[in-house]
């Protein structure tokens, strides 16, 4: 339980993770102080119950800690998306941040959140495993859906996971989508549901020239090698389901105890309604 009026940073991305946090982190006692980017947050955050709600653009580290300072947070979580080309694009540094990026040996997403974690630290500012607060929200083992995946959908899930495992090792992305144990599409920096919409695209020109691949889709999607639990944690929701369905898609594989269903029982509901197997494996 926390001390008495503590206070809780909350660093919040796109998309209902922030929101899931800040209401858990309310539940518990905690006065949040968001700050909230620009470029990402919704902005219903304003009227989200936060005891303060702060706007940054995403270069502004400095003023970022020096808010949190001045609030008396010592603890905050990182909650939400942060698009890949958000971070190595459309920034604009200050100081603090500009120094950090030229010390980066690697510019992927590991790299510059670990980075910004161990300044937040050398500030007093401590940040909490993302999943800190919504630990029932993590995916269980076993499978999840009234169906189980098939025998060809199984060998797409051995064979996705092991062309993961690689790529996650060089943080490239954390999802692939599989058909006939071929790779029709690997996550980069556009984010899974992009990605899966890629596979559809690809497959349905591809039928469109008579291909022998089977039209039904396998997504895998793991958590990286020691996956950082502060930061970009995998995530599914309705959505994910949605496009999924759109893209001809039949099967999603996760690592169980790493990845946050985001919104709950109605994502094994959604899969239900359109026939898609979900299993979680230990990673």
């Amino acid at each position: 339980m926390p001390f008495q009026n503590e206070k809780l940073g909350l660093i919040a991305g796109n998309g209902k993770f922030p929101f899931l946090v800040l209401d858990a982190a309310r539940a518990h006692g905690y006065e949040v102080v968001v700050a909230a980017i620009k470029e990402e947050t919704f902005p219903e955050i304003d009227s989200a119950g936060a005891a303060a709600v702060h706007w940054f653009s995403l270069g502004e580290l400095s003023r970022l800690i020096e808010t949190f300072q001045r609030a008396g947070v010592r603890r905050a979580i990182m909650a939400g998306q942060v698009r890949h080309k958000q971070i190595f694009s459309s920034i604009r540094p200050d100081w603090r941040l500009a120094k950090l990026l030229v010390s980066l040996t690697t510019r992927n997403t590991d790299s510059l959140l670990g980075a910004v974690a161990k300044v937040l630290a050398d500030e007093g500012i401590t940040l909490e495993k993302s999943t800190w607060l919504l630990e029932p929200l993590l995916v269980r083992p076993g499978v999840l859906t009234k169906r189980a995946p098939t025998e060809p959908e199984q060998k797409n899930i051995d064979y996705g996971r092991a062309v993961a495992r690689e790529l996650a090792q060089h943080d490239i992305g954390q999802t692939v989508v599989i058909a006939e144990s071929a790779c029709v599409a690997v996550e980069a920096m556009e984010g899974t549901d992009a990605t899966i919409e890629r596979a559809g695209q690809i497959m349905r020109s591809l039928h469109g020239d008579a291909s022998t691949l089977s039209r039904a889709l396998t997504v895998v999607k793991i958590a990286k090698p020691n996956q950082d639990m502060r930061f970009d944690v995998p995530v599914i929701g309705v959505k994910t389901i949605e496009v999924m369905h759109a893209a001809g898609a039949t099967c999603l594989a996760v690592d169980a105890g790493k990845c946050l269903l985001l919104d709950g029982e109605k994502i094994i509901d959604a899969a239900n309604a359109a026939g898609i197997a979900i299993t979680a494996e230990p990673s």
